[in-house]
């Protein structure tokens, strides 16, 4: 499959792509347009918009692959998918990873959290023993149908264990079968510019802004080494602060025009969700007109 070996190319030139997070298919749809290789399915962001809850373990498998659909029908960017703790043990890793291939993922990001999970730049953290992170990303790897489907390991075990004991754990996921290494919340710069010297496996960094880990531009994080620099939620804060100022506005002033400081004008609107495309299509399938005197 063609996006999947995109993907799998992104991550061996180890470049620093750039990957925002959508957090539902209108977002995709944005950062498709503009010009990013890849997106990511963010489960903060799916608990932040969709649920109004914070990043604490409140949504399932079912969720999350009814958005990859729509995400997947919306954009042709390759799409990895944040799948917590696969939901549970290695059986059902297993079952999630068939299920978000089916469901159109191009990758899946497993991670070592006991369950509940929380937002890896959240205090209180705790991670599962090594042998039952490392089987599962062994049920991950034998579970996809597509070898091109790509399993992303991460490790909370920095925050909790130490760095050490992260990219010991990080290594033993390559062992298993894991192709991109996520190793999260990491706090010093040290740390990140020395992760992709002691790790085989194409890296992962992931930059929440505000969050533990200091912002680094992706040209100095690819020259470091990391294949994927991972904005997952940029898209959703900036859409709330927008939508704040913009109601913000309305409350003041009683009104609201096309001000594009403002709101997206609404001809715009409609480009991003492809109305020109279902009008043709509209147009296409018409009846045609009864001829006269029928």
């Amino acid at each position: 499959m063609a996006r999947r070996q995109a993907l799998k190319a992104l991550a061996a030139q180890r470049q620093g792509a750039l990957v925002p997070g959508a957090f539902n298919a209108l977002s995709a749809r944005i950062v498709e347009e503009q010009g990013f290789p890849a997106l990511y399915l963010t489960g903060a962001g799916l608990s932040n918009m969709a649920l109004g809850l914070p990043d604490l373990g409140f949504i399932g498998l079912a969720e999350v692959a009814e958005h990859t659909a729509r995400i997947r029908d919306a954009v042709d960017l390759p799409l990895i998918v944040d799948a917590d703790t696969g939901f549970g043990n290695a059986l059902n890793v297993r079952h999630t990873v068939r299920v978000l291939e089916r469901a159109g993922a191009d990758a899946v990001q497993i991670e070592d959290q006991v369950a509940p999970k929380r937002c890896g730049h959240f205090e209180g953290k705790a991670v599962v023993d090594t042998e039952e992170a490392v089987s599962r990303i062994r049920a991950a790897v034998d579970a996809r149908h597509d070898s091109g489907l790509l399993i992303v390991a991460r490790t909370d075990a920095a925050a909790t264990l130490g760095f050490e004991a992260a990219v010991e754990r990080a290594q033993r996921f390559a062992e298993a079968g894991a192709d991109v290494l996520f190793v999260e919340a990491l706090t010093g710069l040290d740390q990140m510019q020395r992760l992709p010297a002691l790790l085989p496996q194409p890296l992962l960094m992931n930059l929440v802004v505000g969050g533990r880990t200091p912002p680094v531009p992706a040209p100095q994080l690819a020259a470091w080494g990391y294949s994927f620099v991972l904005y997952a939620n940029a898209a959703l804060q900036g859409a709330c602060l927008g939508m704040q100022r913009a109601l913000g506005a309305l409350r003041e002033h009683g009104v609201l025009h096309e001000d594009p400081s403002l709101l997206l004008p609404f001809e715009a609107r409609q480009r991003l969700v492809d109305k020109p495309a279902w009008d043709a299509l509209e147009a296409r399938y018409a009846a045609a007109a009864p001829a006269a005197g029928s």
